[in-house]
């Protein structure tokens, strides 16, 4: 079994939109350890915890926000191939942290904080790979 998150689209969070997902990750505490310590660093807090997994969105845990958040983590087979979820962060600094504080919780590095004018002028993003291999990006 794995933890996963599930779903796809993009859903409007208070500030910003954020990459409504789903995905299989195994073992469940070091995906949720990984993805707490992530999505803290660009505003996201557990909304929702299951016995077999986790929702996260924007603000704090008791705010009006969507109760069971925009973004789940599901105990699992992953997915093959893996998928790409991105979040935008409100500030280079925010990617900056997100990619540190994913690093530090057991992510691998898959795109260092850089601008990245192939995608526009202004494209300011950094990218992880979780500990099963999705590619997290924060921009």
């Amino acid at each position: 079994m794995s933890w996963a998150a599930c779903g796809s689209g993009i859903t409007e969070a208070k500030r910003r939109p954020a990459n409504g997902s789903s995905r299989c990750v195994w073992p469940a505490l070091q995906f949720e350890a990984f993805y707490l310590s992530a999505l803290a660093a660009i505003g996201y807090v557990p909304r929702k915890a299951l016995a077999t997994g986790m929702g996260f969105g924007i603000g704090e845990p008791d705010d009006a926000g969507d109760p069971g958040g925009e973004f789940w983590i599901h105990q699992g087979t992953p997915s093959t191939p893996r998928v790409h979820v991105a979040f935008r962060a409100r500030s280079r600094a925010e990617v900056d942290a997100f990619h540190r504080a994913a690093l530090d919780a057991g992510g691998r590095d898959n795109g260092a904080p850089r601008l990245r004018p192939q995608y526009h002028p202004n494209y300011y993003g950094a990218f992880v790979l979780d500990p099963d291999g999705y590619n997290v990006e924060a921009v």
